[in-house]
């Protein structure tokens, strides 16, 4: 499976759309142990995970945390345990993660089903700045 340094997490993000693509950027700007690294779901990366644990697509398309001990969170546990890594106040979400995931996911889903009508989408999965290349796979 994909190979990541001890104290590396890597996001799977919706790389086409625009709230997925804010969200990137936003870890990025809050990340500050240098902890995650990023891959479109669309991308060679993103597909050999989906491939390899046979994720469902058509029920997650939006994020995926994947870890170096090769665990996988999905959904609003993926989003939560995200923020948990963030520095404050961002990382006192990871409170919510005492309430049970189906109701975190219905929230969690209501927001992904709309997020193409209320944020629009791109055409093309984001290309990051040179200066952020090293923190993204294809």
């Amino acid at each position: 499976m994909i190979e990541l340094e001890q104290n590396k997490q890597l996001i799977l993000f919706d790389g086409v759309c625009n709230l997925c693509n804010a969200s990137v950027q936003y870890v990025i700007k809050h990340d500050k142990n240098n902890e995650f690294m990023f891959a479109p779901l669309q991308g060679e990366t993103g597909k050999k995970i989906i491939n390899h644990y046979k994720i469902d697509t058509s029920k997650i398309d939006s994020i995926i945390l994947y870890t170096n001990t090769n665990k996988i969170y999905f959904k609003s546990t993926a989003a939560l345990k995200i923020a948990s890594k963030l520095g404050f106040p961002t990382n006192l979400l990871r409170v919510f993660l005492i309430v049970p995931a189906f109701i975190r996911n219905w929230v969690y889903n209501y927001i992904a089903k709309n997020r193409y009508k209320w944020y629009g989408k791109q055409n093309e999965c984001m290309i990051p700045t040179e200066n952020l290349k090293a923190k993204f796979l294809n």
